[in-house]
C-alpha cells in the first residue's frame, strides 16, 4: 500500500517512529507529512525517516488563524494524496479524517485524550471520521461509534520493553547515571486546549527545588523562557536521548502529560501538577490504578503544598526503584506492545477493524 502518516506533534513522532518502519520493512510506500511544530522536524531529520513539510510558516495564535491553517494542510494535503496514489491515511490530526473522506481512502485516527478535553477534534474530524483507535479508558464522547479500544497507550508504541531498552551509556554522556538526579519539565501550556490551565509557576519550582536538592541533582528541561535562578538547572539533551535520561532519573515532575506517561511506564515516579489531572483516562489509569504516578489538580486549594508532601513521601520511600518497576511490571503484563498492534491494524485495515469488533481479545496476540 501507499500509506501517509501525518504528524502534528513531536509525540506523534514518537508514537509512528516505529510502527513507520515495520510498514516499510514489509514493503508498503510511506509517506510522512508534517507542519513546523517544536522540536517536530529535528527528531525526523535525527531518524533519517523521509518526511514532507506542507506546512513551514509559524503557528498563529488565533482560532481564526488555526483554522486558516488547517484548511491550508487540507488543501496540500489533498494534492498529495491524489498525486501519490494514497491507499490509507493515519495519524492524530483532523486533517486524516476530513481528506480520507474528501477522497474515499480508507483512514485510521489515532487518539489518547478523551475528547472532552479536546473538544474541537470531534466538532472538526467527527463528520468525517473513520475509523479511531484509542485507549480502552479513553471516552470518546461522540466518536464512540466509530471506536476500536485497545489495551495499551501511545507512550507503549516506543516505551515498551520490546521496543526500547534503556541504555546507562547514553545517560553517561551528560552525566553520572550512578548519582541520584531529578527531572523537571515545564510546559509552556499555550496549545488551544490549554486555555485557562494551570500548571508549575516561579514559586512552586524554588520551593521543588529546595525539597530536592539534599536528595541528589536537579535537571531541568522546559519549553517556556526560565528565570535566571533557574538557568544553572538547565540540561539540553539531544532529543532522541531524553528516554534513556529519563529512565534512570529517580523522580519526574511537571506540568506535561506526556513526559509524564512516559516515566510512569518506563516504572519512574512522577508527579504530575496541572488542570488536566482527573480529566484524561490513561493517565488515571496510570495514577489510580497502577500506582505509577499522582496527579494533583493546581487550581484546587492547597494544592501545592499538597504536591510537596506527596515529592517529601516518594523521597522518604524505602526501595523506590524496585517497588516503581514491581508497578511496571504489573501495568506491562496486562498491555500490548501498541507499535506492533498499530502495524497491523493498518496493513490489514478494514478487516483488522472487524476482527477486533467481533474477538477484542485478538490484541493480546501483540504482547
Amino acid at each position: 500500500m501507499n500509506i501517509l502518516i501525518q504528524l502534528s506533534h513531536p509525540a506523534h513522532f514518537h508514537l509512528y517512529k516505529n510502527v513507520a518502519k515495520n510498514l516499510m520493512s514489509e514493503g508498503h510506500k510511506v509517506f510522512i507529512l508534517i507542519k513546523t511544530k517544536d522540536i517536530l522536524e529535528d527528531l525526523l531529520q535525527q531518524s533519517g525517516l523521509p518526511y514532507y513539510n506542507i506546512l513551514k510558516e509559524a503557528h498563529r495564535k488565533s482560532k481564526l488563524g488555526i483554522l486558516w491553517d488547517m484548511f491550508v494542510r487540507d488543501w496540500r494535503m489533498l494534492r498529495f494524496v491524489r498525486k501519490n496514489k494514497i491507499d490509507l491515511l493515519t495519524g492524530s490530526t483532523v486533517e486524516v479524517a476530513q481528506v480520507g473522506w474528501l477522497t474515499k481512502k480508507y483512514r485510521v485516527n489515532t487518539g489518547e485524550d478523551d475528547m472532552n478535553v479536546v473538544p474541537l477534534f470531534p466538532k472538526m474530524a467527527g463528520p468525517f471520521m473513520g475509523t479511531i483507535l484509542s485507549p480502552r479508558v479513553c471516552n470518546n464522547y461522540s466518536l464512540e461509534p466509530y471506536s476500536v479500544k485497545y489495551e495499551s497507550y501511545h507512550e507503549l508504541a516506543y516505551l515498551h520493553p520490546n521496543q526500547f531498552v534503556a541504555n546507562k551509556e547514553v545517560v553517561e554522556k551528560y552525566f553520572s547515571a550512578e548519582t541520584p538526579y531529578f527531572i523537571l519539565r515545564f510546559s509552556s501550556l499555550n496549545a488551544y486546549h490549554d486555555n485557562g490551565i494551570k500548571g508549575i509557576n516561579t514559586e512552586i519550582a524554588q520551593r521543588l527545588i529546595d525539597i530536592l536538592k539534599p536528595h541528589g541533582r536537579i535537571y531541568i528541561t522546559s519549553e517556556r523562557e526560565l528565570e535566571s535562578q533557574f538557568e544553572p538547572y538547565r540540561i539540553k539533551i539531544n532529543t532522541l536521548d531524553m528516554h534513556h535520561v529519563m529512565a534512570f532519573a529517580t523522580l519526574y515532575i511537571g506540568d506535561s502529560q506526556t513526559m509524564a506517561a512516559e516515566a510512569g511506564v518506563l516504572g519512574v515516579p512522577f508527579v504530575r501538577y496541572n488542570d488536566f489531572v482527573g480529566r484524561i483516562g490513561y493517565l488515571n489509569e496510570l495514577e489510580n490504578d497502577y500506582h505509577l504516578g499522582y496527579g494533583i489538580k493546581a487550581s484546587e486549594t492547597g494544592s501545592a503544598d499538597r504536591m510537596y508532601k506527596v515529592v517529601e513521601d516518594i523521597l522518604a520511600m524505602p526501595n523506590l526503584k524496585e517497588e516503581w518497576q514491581t508497578r511496571r511490571q504489573k501495568m506491562l503484563s496486562e498491555k500490548i506492545d501498541y507499535a506492533q498492534f498499530l502495524t497491523w491494524f493498518i496493513e490489514n485495515y478494514p478487516e483488522s477493524r472487524e476482527i477486533m469488533k467481533k474477538d477484542p481479545n485478538y490484541q493480546f496476540r501483540f504482547k
